[in-house]
């Protein structure tokens, strides 16, 4: 029945949209009309050569037959039913999609088509001879379109979504917009046209139809009683008539807050206790306003409305946590007061308007401080003093007096003792009952000017109790340093001076520091103020002027000159000092610099030149790395060691135990030669080794004498003596034989020399009893006449 439904839709459709247009049907040839007319031009033309009227094509879209679709019919009336003509289609899906039957013409469609993919196909028809092949018909294009069907439900793109609404919003306030998208044709029916509804989220919100537009649909929603609301909306085309398709999405709406609530205290009064001893700016108490707001609209303010404590306490917001934090401005004292009580109002900081209806947004409530007596340190009555002495002052002399009380009740005596930190070389004393300090040592107020040093006040009955004072001691200055040179002055004078020329300005300093300044007289010594020579003028600005007597002044004669230069200050009693200044004879450019002084005219005089001493301390160093060179090739040469090295030792013993064992064999590392030249080393008592490589005997000869052990143990005990005397040798000694092991040996000797000289037989039968290892041996040994087992 669908295929029945689709052939009249394909008919019916087209005349529907097009019947008023006077277009024949897709299936109708054109040779009806023998004539046509352009658009916009008059007057008749005459008959020209047949041809086709196309219309649209029309097919529905998702057709799930089981035969190919019957899209239409193309017809030229030049096809007589004879079968000469033949009809081919090309063009967008053709013959993959579209067929044509190119006897009958008729079209159809053998896949299933979908509008969202494609929604019309562009395609050419021919009529051709059959034979010929030749067209019969000019090619003419026609369109195949897809009728939409509603196959596609609405579908939110942007969705899930999330929204933000302030609390308190009256009903009606736009929360966020919902759109959803239909995949059909919009232009053909209602597949595409959508309308909203809410599924979940009532009756706090709704959604407008048609615009997808959510809004409040409660007032006064509280974000304290309920922060976030999950709505779910749907989206039905079919403009929500039934059979139409539908989608939905999530809208999560979340409650932003704004500053509904006031804040309040959850007590009408606290109780805290204070240590009297807490130092100034400690918090004492911390009290919190309670508000259901959250970020700036829970900002609190904090104020002590009135109370005993004003200017004795302040109250500050912790910005994290909106505690009131109440620290101390003052110093407590139990004895004094022992409690305090304060008003404190708690206020937001940002007030909405809108909501001062609901009441004013602070609160108060009594804090009481109590305060707690604690056993504190003495009290100094001035915690920093000054005291002036003079530096003339004699040890023991009296500088000042101090005091400290202990403030508690049981009013402790005080003992005075200074910080001997802060005194290192005990310049002072304390009286340890009065507080009287005095001077220990002579003071110098060029060394020390100032001395700051604590003072401990202890408590007798309580010595845990310490308290602190500082003293600052100033020393006076008296008049104890004579007036010297400012500077280490080098004064050169010109040959060509002339008589009063001044060659020099000087001037002193006095380590002492007069309250009316410094005042210093200049002169020449007695001794000094006769010379012909110089003279001396005082500046009577504290320095003095250097000047010449006469002219001529000559290096060969003379090239340094001594000028003692008394300096006189004005101090009570006044003080002086003699400095010399020393002048050197220069020979100087016409500008008056000094060129060349002192010493180096007499080294010119004696006819060296600069290049003559050059060439001498040239000779000196040559001499010194000659004279080096020597002395090191002479230390790099030693003597050849006594000893030999390790690495030379050919008598160190490399043995290998990956063998069934050598017997005497292994002697050959060994410089036996020693020991059968026991004479020799006896004469010569030389301590020096000899690496002879010995010459081994036949392991069985039976011609060797059998070894001496008197004279083996006195030769070894012999370079045992010389190795303890001798501390440089080293301890390498190692002397072995297997010819002998010893007198007195519980297990006798196991040598093969000793098995020669026996003559009884030996039987060796239960070497069979010993297991399959032992087989070899006793197949050897076990059965034979005579046979020896030698074990080395």
């Amino acid at each position: 029945w669908w295929t029945s439904v689709i052939s009249v839709l394909t008919v019916l459709v087209p005349l529907w949209e097009m019947g008023c247009s006077g277009l024949t049907l897709n299936s109708v040839p054109l040779h009806q009309v023998g004539m046509y007319q352009r658009s916009g031009e008059g007057g008749a033309h005459p008959r020209q050569r047949r041809s086709w009227v196309w219309n649209q094509f029309f097919v529905l879209e998702e057709y799930m037959g089981d035969e190919p679709l019957y899209v239409g019919k193309l017809h030229s009336d030049v096809d007589k039913g004879e079968g000469q003509v033949k009809y081919v289609l090309n063009g967008e899906g053709a013959t993959s999609i579209f067929t044509i039957d190119e006897n009958t013409g008729d079209i159809h469609a053998t896949k299933r088509l979908d509008r969202e993919e494609q929604p019309y196909y562009t395609l050419r028809a021919q009529a051709r001879h059959r034979h010929t092949n030749l067209p019969v018909e000019p090619e003419s294009e026609f369109v195949i379109k897809v009728q939409d069907i509603n196959d596609n439900e609405p579908k939110f793109l942007d969705g899930p979504y999330s929204a933000r609404v302030p609390e308190m919003s009256p009903v009606g306030t736009s929360v966020v917009t919902v759109v959803a998208t239909d995949a059909d044709d919009p232009t053909y029916g209602n597949s595409a046209r959508v309308v909203y509804s809410i599924l979940e989220g009532q009756p706090y919100f709704s959604v407008e139809p048609r615009t997808g537009v959510v809004r409040t649909a409660l007032p006064n929603m509280d974000r304290e009683a309920r922060e976030q609301y999950l709505l779910v909306i749907q989206a039905k085309d079919m403009v929500g008539q039934m059979g139409g398709l539908s989608g939905t999405t999530s809208v999560t709406v979340t409650l932003t807050d704004v500053n509904d609530n006031p804040p309040h205290f959850s007590r009408k009064s606290y109780q805290f206790s204070v240590p009297e001893s807490l130092p100034v700016a400690t918090t004492v108490a911390k009290i919190k306003a309670l508000d259901s707001d959250v970020g700036p609209n829970a900002e609190m303010e904090y104020r002590i409305m009135d109370g005993d404590g004003l200017g004795l306490f302040r109250i500050t917001p912790d910005p994290d946590t909106q505690e009131g934090l109440i620290t101390l401005q003052k110093g407590l004292d139990f004895e004094t007061k022992s409690s305090y009580t304060l008003r404190v109002e708690a206020s937001n900081r940002n007030i909405d308007l809108r909501f001062l209806s609901l009441g004013p947004f602070s609160d108060t409530a009594t804090v009481r401080l109590n305060v707690q007596n604690v056993d504190e340190p003495p009290v100094f009555s001035s915690p920093f003093s000054k005291m002036v002495i003079s530096e003339e002052a004699t040890v023991g002399t009296t500088i000042g007096t101090i005091f400290a009380h202990d403030p508690d009740s049981t009013n402790s005596p005080i003992r005075y003792s200074i910080d001997r930190n802060t005194d290192l070389e005990r310049f002072f004393n304390i009286d340890a009952t009065t507080g009287v300090i005095s001077t220990a040592k002579p003071l110098d107020r060029e060394v020390n000017a100032v001395h700051n040093i604590t003072i401990f006040a202890t408590e007798i009955l309580d010595p845990l109790q310490v308290g602190k004072g500082v003293v600052l001691i100033t020393v006076t200055d008296i008049n104890d340093n004579a007036p010297v040179f400012a500077i280490e002055y080098e004064t050169y004078l010109c040959e060509s001076a002339k008589p009063g020329q001044v060659i020099e300005t000087i001037s002193a300093v006095d380590r002492d520091q007069p309250q009316s300044g410094h005042r210093f007289f200049f002169s020449l010594t007695a001794e000094a103020a006769g010379n012909l020579n110089f003279t001396l003028r005082d500046n009577k600005d504290n320095t003095a002027s250097v000047l010449t007597k006469r002219g001529g002044f000559q290096r060969r004669h003379q090239n340094v000159y001594r000028l003692p230069v008394l300096i006189m200050d004005n101090g009570s009693p006044a003080l002086s000092s003699t400095n010399t200044l020393s002048i050197r004879v220069c020979d100087c450019d016409p500008d008056g610099i000094p060129q060349s002084c002192g010493s180096e005219n007499s080294m010119l005089s004696a006819g060296l030149s600069t290049g003559a001493l050059i060439a001498i301390l040239a000779c000196i160093l040559t001499l010194l790395v000659l004279v080096l060179l020597i002395i090191t090739m002479q230390r790099r040469r030693k003597k050849e060691p006594l000893i030999l090295d390790e690495e030379r030792d050919v008598r160190e013993n490399i043995v290998r135990y990956d063998d069934e064992g050598g017997g005497e064999e292994d002697t050959e590392a060994f410089d036996m030669v020693a020991l059968r030249n026991l004479n020799v080393v006896r004469e010569n008592g030389s301590k020096n080794r000899r690496d002879v490589t010995p010459e081994v005997p036949t392991l069985f000869s039976s011609s060797r004498p059998p070894p001496d052990n008197g004279i083996f143990r006195e030769f070894i005990w012999d370079r045992l003596k010389e190795a303890d005397v001798d501390l440089s040798a080293p301890p390498y000694d190692s002397l072995q034989t297997y010819a002998f092991e010893g007198s007195g040996s519980a297990a006798e000797s196991l040598s093969s020399l000793d098995s020669l000289s026996m003559d009884s037989e030996q039987n060796y039968d239960y070497l069979s009893d010993w297991g399959p290892r032992f087989k070899k041996l006793a197949d050897l040994y076990g059965h034979s006449d005579g046979g020896n087992l030698f074990v080395s």
